[in-house]
């Protein structure tokens, strides 16, 4: 479905250095946007409900190349630590 809509100049500016920021087209992000408008009119209240949220969303396990969570985040700390 194609939907046509006239954004305020400021809207399209901020939606867009957002959607820029994250490497996404405008458009792409806009969806996202519209998407994750159901989380905040209910958003999870217990841990449980969180994780269902993020595996409804398939955030869990979204990154397949990382087979060992605990060694990544070593790395990722390690990396930090010895930034120049």
């Amino acid at each position: 479905m194609n939907v046509s809509i006239e954004l305020p100049s400021d809207l399209e500016n901020e939606l867009s250095t957002e959607a820029s920021q994250l490497k996404l087209p405008l458009a792409e992000y806009i969806l996202r946007v519209l998407s994750f408008r159901p989380f905040l009119q209910n958003p999870p209240k217990t841990g449980v409900e969180l994780v269902a949220y993020w595996e409804s969303i398939e955030v869990i396990n979204s990154r397949s190349d990382i087979t060992d969570s605990q060694e990544h985040a070593r790395r990722l700390r390690d990396q930090a630590e010895h930034r120049e």
